[in-house]
């Protein structure tokens, strides 16, 4: 923060650092300028280094403190963060088992002057909290994410897979391009294909699941919170399965990849069994779910 916001005072440094350039005393000029001479000498000296322009507000925060980090103490946190590249936390306990004793605010600043912070995208934006749902019975709870397929440095495919967390049911379809429009597109598609209705989408902070999706989906909407992709495992884990045992083996053409992935859902709605589920097919508890309440 500077000493003063008037935005007039480097022009003021100026003409009075002019009008002493010109042959008038320190005090007149601090009786003209409403200063003391004291300032009028500090102007004067300021204009031999900046020249007798515009004599610029610097700021006024303090230049030392008398508990600043020392400068083997920053090299060390420094090369600690280079060596392992772990967060500030990992950081700080490693130092710690040297017997480096420093706070984690300390190391964190340190971090961020030399441009090593991981910070929080400027491009991620606020969503008011929506309370998570129990899941408990199909569709409470359905969780959304995108596979992004590499085909060459500028191109990709993209293959879009929702599971419902009560049922383990999974739909998954490939597309050329990846968008909000697209991504009504599938769970619309995928809407079709279920047995139950979706009452809550879940899906991270992706570009396809952007403001303009949650305007126009006919579907209550929660997003999971930054940095946390454990809110979405269920997804994350099952985007594995479906690469290992589907898409890994399949060239990059979209109509190949749809035709082996219905196949594919078939076998892993209906036949493969689920550990997280007693051994049973996510079809088995459909059935047993309908059969219990009827």
């Amino acid at each position: 923060m500077s000493y003063t916001k008037n935005p007039h005072m480097p022009k003021v440094r100026r003409d009075a650092a002019d009008m002493v350039r010109r042959g008038f005393s320190k005090e007149e000029v601090g009786r003209r300028f409403g200063v003391g001479s004291s300032t009028i000498c500090k102007w004067v000296k300021k204009a031999k280094v900046w020249g007798y322009g515009t004599i610029p507000t610097l700021s006024s925060r303090p230049k030392h403190h008398p508990k600043q980090l020392s400068d083997e103490l920053v090299w060390k946190i420094f090369q600690q963060r280079i060596k392992n590249r772990r967060c500030s936390e990992v950081v700080r306990q490693e130092l710690l088992n040297q017997g480096i004793k420093v706070s984690l605010s300390s190391i964190k600043r340190t971090l961020d002057r030399h441009g090593l912070l991981k910070k929080r995208s400027k491009w991620k934006r606020y969503h008011p909290h929506v309370d998570r749902p129990y899941p408990l019975k199909a569709g409470d709870l359905v969780q959304i994410d995108t596979i992004h397929r590499m085909i060459d440095e500028k191109k990709r495919l993209y293959v879009f897979v929702l599971i419902d967390i009560f049922s383990r049911w999974v739909y998954a379809r490939a597309y050329e391009k990846m968008n909000g429009r697209q991504t009504i597109r599938f769970v619309n598609e995928a809407q079709r294909n279920a047995s139950f209705h979706f009452q809550m989408l879940q899906s991270d902070h992706g570009p396809e699941f952007s403001k303009w999706f949650t305007s126009r989906i006919e579907k209550n909407h929660r997003y999971t919170r930054i940095g946390k992709p454990n809110d979405n495992a269920h997804i994350e884990r099952v985007n594995r399965t479906i690469q290992e045992e589907c898409l890994d083996h399949l060239p990059n053409d979209v109509k190949k990849i749809n035709c082996e992935l219905e196949k594919y859902l078939q076998y892993y709605n209906y036949e493969r069994l689920h550990l997280s589920l007693n051994l049973k097919t996510p079809s088995q508890l459909l059935i047993n779910s309908v059969q219990a309440i009827g």
